[in-house]
C-alpha cells in the first residue's frame, strides 16, 4: 500500500486515496529505534475524531508486530500527515479496557482486522495518537 498509495495521493493532489472504506488514510512518521532516522508508513485510521487517531498494528495478522509499532513504543513522539497537514502526536498502546471497548468499532470499520486477529497468537496492538502542543484541536 505504501508506494502506490503515496503516488496516487501525490498525482491526484490528495483527491484520490484519502479514504479506504470507512477509514481515513494517514501517513505515520516515527523515529527508527536503532537507526534514529525518520520513518514513514501509510496506514488507515479506523477511529478518528476530536484530533485523536486510532491505528491498528495488525501487520496482516503476522506473528510479529510491525516495525512502525516497535519504533513508537521506543519513541512515542510521532507525526501524522492527514489530508496534507502534518501534526505532532503522542502515541500510546491502548489499555486492555480501551482496546476491548474500541475493537468492535475497529472491526466494523474494516472486517479484515477480525481475520488478522484470528490468524495470529499475539494480541494485535491498538494505538491511540493524541495531539500535543500547538497541534491540539478543539
Amino acid at each position: 500500500m505504501n508506494g502506490v498509495h503515496r503516488i496516487l495521493l501525490a498525482v491526484s493532489g490528495g483527491k484520490i486515496g484519502r479514504k479506504f472504506g470507512r477509514m481515513i488514510v494517514v501517513e505515520l512518521h516515527t523515529i527508527g529505534r536503532t537507526s534514529n532516522k525518520r520513518r514513514s508508513t501509510m496506514l488507515t485510521a479506523p477511529i478518528f475524531g476530536n484530533g485523536t487517531y486510532v491505528l491498528v498494528a495488525s501487520k496482516g495478522g503476522d506473528r510479529r508486530n510491525p516495525q512502525w509499532y516497535t519504533n513508537l513504543t521506543v519513541n512515542p513522539e510521532v507525526e501524522l500527515t492527514v489530508d496534507g497537514t502534518t501534526s505532532r502526536f503522542i502515541a500510546r498502546t491502548a489499555t486492555d479496557d480501551e482496546r476491548q471497548r474500541m475493537w468492535p468499532e475497529i472491526v466494523t470499520s474494516y472486517s479484515g482486522y477480525a481475520g488478522y486477529q484470528r490468524r495470529t497468537d499475539r494480541q494485535i496492538p491498538v494505538v491511540i495518537c493524541e495531539p500535543v502542543g500547538d497541534d491540539i484541536r478543539p
